[in-house]
């Protein structure tokens, strides 16, 4: 395992943190305080990319000069609308309800910087995945584990909810600029 806090973790995702401890790496945690809402106009890349930059950034503040800070956000889209974490049960039916059946994307988008205010990289990835038809009870039942409600497009692929998911496109695209 690579020791000594090598970055911090901009996050308050428990799967980011899985994933990164899962390959060994070690790392703090700082949940960001960053407001979560798309600007008009906006593309959901730009929207992702926009947050994982402020998210690093807001930690980066917190930080001794020099720490290696890694942000990210992830959002689901369909036809441009951004899909963030549901409101209530309500909103996460809406929105299983729209995914249903048909094909999306899963942008995440990823930036790392260093304390207090320099961005080395910033960049996302693109992800298509076809949600099976679901009926209203499936997706009640679903929703009821408590899975979808801090998820990106009320669903987890990583969890419970990959058995709503058809197919995942067998590529990612990789946006990537110096920032």
């Amino acid at each position: 395992m690579l020791k000594n806090r090598n970055f911090v973790l901009a996050s308050s995702s428990p799967r980011r943190r899985e994933l990164l401890a899962g390959v060994g790496l070690d790392f703090e945690v700082i949940p960001p305080q960053v407001r979560e809402s798309a600007r008009d106009g906006e593309t959901p890349l730009d929207f992702a990319k926009r947050m994982a930059r402020e998210k690093a950034l807001y930690v980066c503040a917190q930080e001794r000069l020099g720490q290696i800070v890694v942000g990210s956000d992830t959002v689901v889209s369909i036809s441009g609308e951004i899909f963030g974490k549901p409101r209530d049960e309500e909103d996460a039916l809406s929105m299983l309800q729209k995914l249903s059946g048909r094909t999306h994307e899963v942008i995440t988008g990823f930036c790392v910087a260093r304390a207090p205010s320099d961005v080395l990289h910033l960049g996302a990835t693109r992800t298509e995945v076809r949600m099976k038809s679901l009926d209203t009870e499936g997706m009640r039942r679903y929703i009821k584990t408590g899975e979808p409600m801090d998820k990106a497009g009320a669903y987890a692929i990583q969890g419970i909810g990959s058995c709503l998911v058809e197919w995942m496109g067998n590529y990612i695209h990789n946006y990537r600029n110096q920032a």
